[in-house]
């Protein structure tokens, strides 16, 4: 007979976040995480996505089913939130292939994700807690699987995340709404945690930042054919000196992806 410690429900792992959330915020990782992660979920037997903190209205958690489900008919997505209110408030949500949980990072559910989206959950965290929920987060990962971790402005004009796999950190993506844009390192301001505090003068987003500003000064010829032109000559002068892992295609997307390698900051672990 167990114990009744052990009968107990474990505590979700994490704190209740301020919860803010628009429709459409997070369209553009979502963009993002259909093209590039389109092949793992095809090759996944029984494709399960969870949204991490999907906040006080699980708008973001129907919105990536939808998204998902051009990419494969029978994906399902699960909404995980650490607010038992949050969680009741989502009923009316509910659907096949979507469903919503009480947790945290520990990510309560029985099989493994292909997918975690957490998005502006850790920017509610300090710094140094970000390396123990990111190995915990992938740890929980189906061996194909792929953690999405950053955040975005309120109605998802700037946007910047980490993808991990099971290994840990694998790149960088910056992506925005080039009509709104100033100049690149505006996205300074949507930095996921793990960089956030880190452009300062020496670190790597730092000296990226500044060289993007100035390929983007340089391009500015090109601002009468449209901010896209001015971006993808921006970004193709930079990638002479930063290995931008993406084409030209995402390029037109307003986007950027560099390995997390090239911007990790001093002193972290750069696997």
């Amino acid at each position: 007979m167990p114990s009744p410690a052990a009968s107990r429900p474990r505590r979700p792992v994490g704190t209740v976040t301020r919860g803010t959330t628009n429709p459409n915020r997070l369209r553009r990782m979502d963009r993002w995480i259909a093209v590039t992660h389109a092949p793992a979920l095809r090759r996944a037997a029984a494709p399960l996505a969870v949204d991490l903190g999907y906040g006080a209205a699980p708008w973001t958690a129907v919105e990536l089913l939808e998204r998902l489900r051009r990419v494969r008919a029978d994906v399902r997505v699960t909404g995980v939130e650490i607010d038992p209110d949050r969680v009741a408030a989502a009923e009316p949500y509910l659907r096949d292939g979507l469903s919503f949980v009480r947790g945290g990072f520990e990510v309560p559910l029985p099989e493994r994700p292909t997918l975690i989206r957490a998005a502006n959950v850790l920017r509610q965290y300090p710094e140094a807690d970000v390396p123990a929920v990111w190995a915990r987060l992938c740890a929980r990962l189906a061996p194909d699987g792929l953690l999405i971790e950053g955040t975005c402005d309120e109605i998802g004009r700037r946007h910047v995340w980490v993808a991990l796999g099971p290994e840990g950190p694998r790149t960088v993506t910056f992506a925005a709404r080039l009509a709104t844009l100033g100049r690149p390192s505006d996205l300074a301001e949507r930095l996921p945690k793990a960089l956030i505090h880190r452009n300062v003068p020496g670190e790597a987003v730092h000296a990226f930042l500044t060289d993007f500003d100035a390929a983007w000064a340089t391009a500015a010829p090109l601002a009468p054919l449209g901010a896209r032109q001015r971006w993808i000559a921006a970004v193709r002068a930079v990638s002479a000196r930063w290995p931008v892992t993406d084409t030209v295609t995402r390029w037109r997307q307003g986007e950027i992806t560099l390995p997390w390698t090239a911007l990790a900051p001093l002193g972290a672990a750069r696997a």
